[in-house]
């Protein structure tokens, strides 16, 4: 009787061992304790593990010491703002593509612009639903998952992209992109010629959970000219169609590599 009790119970702890390494762990960077506690139980009831710093000095420190694998982040922070965080973590080459979710009470679409521009994902202004809250951070975190089709390594004229390594080089040169800069930019760069509407690049690469709206594409966009192109002023790659949208413009056919 004391084995099988022995069994069962180290059987229950092996279990809830990997339970808890399949929980998706969050960063919460927010020094109001109210909604540190708000987010926590609402992330915690949906499977999440949540840690929390309330400054953002530490809650940098605690990203580089252990990347999460999701970052929620207030704008406005002691220390060191959100801006500034998102920054350097689009600058870090081993965290480059972080899902963030910027949190903020203040609203206006420039302030969202600059958001995206320091390499935010998506932005919620306070006060907030919880459960848009949630269903913002499970569907980046879908949007971060690795493609599931056969990758093919994309080269042409200099820029080589490989969707199995989200690897990117310009004239061999490293090019650090973002989850969803990659995933933008492999996008038309396998459908090179065609162009695309901004609500079309939101359905194919934010997917139909998307939160954020069609000046998000052209953020991004600018984003992509500034790491891609020699001249982001006179883009190579990434063409503007005036009234229609964007397109990758292959001036000589692309060459596929099947991995």
């Amino acid at each position: 009787m004391y084995y099988s009790v022995l069994t069962t119970t180290r059987q229950a702890g092996v279990q809830r061992w990997h339970e808890r390494k399949r929980m998706k762990r969050v960063l919460l960077i927010e020094d109001d304790r109210d909604i540190v506690e708000l987010v926590r139980y609402n992330l915690e009831r949906e499977g999440f593990q949540v840690a929390a710093a309330n400054d953002g000095a530490t809650g940098l420190v605690q990203v580089r010491k252990s990347p999460p694998d999701m970052l929620l982040l207030d704008l406005m922070l002691p220390k060191l703002s959100g801006l500034e965080i998102c920054r350097d973590i689009r600058r870090d080459q081993a965290l480059n593509r972080l899902p963030i979710l910027m949190l903020t009470a203040r609203g206006e679409e420039a302030d969202r612009v600059v958001g995206l521009e320091m390499g935010a994902d998506d932005y919620v202004t306070k006060p907030f639903s919880p459960r848009e809250l949630v269903a913002r951070v499970k569907a980046l975190l879908r949007r971060a998952e690795p493609p599931g089709e056969t990758p093919r390594v994309i080269e042409t004229r200099g820029l080589m992209i490989d969707p199995s390594s989200y690897r990117v080089t310009h004239d061999t040169r490293p090019v650090t992109l973002s989850t969803l800069e990659f995933r933008l930019l492999y996008y038309l760069a396998t459908r090179p010629n065609r162009v695309f509407t901004r609500d079309q690049l939101l359905d194919a690469v934010w997917g139909t959970e998307r939160f954020v709206t069609p000046r998000s594409v052209d953020v991004y966009i600018r984003r992509l000219r500034e790491k891609v192109e020699n001249d982001p002023d006179r883009p190579a790659f990434l063409k503007t169609v005036r009234g229609a949208g964007y397109m990758f413009e292959s001036a000589a056919p692309s060459k596929e590599v099947e991995e």
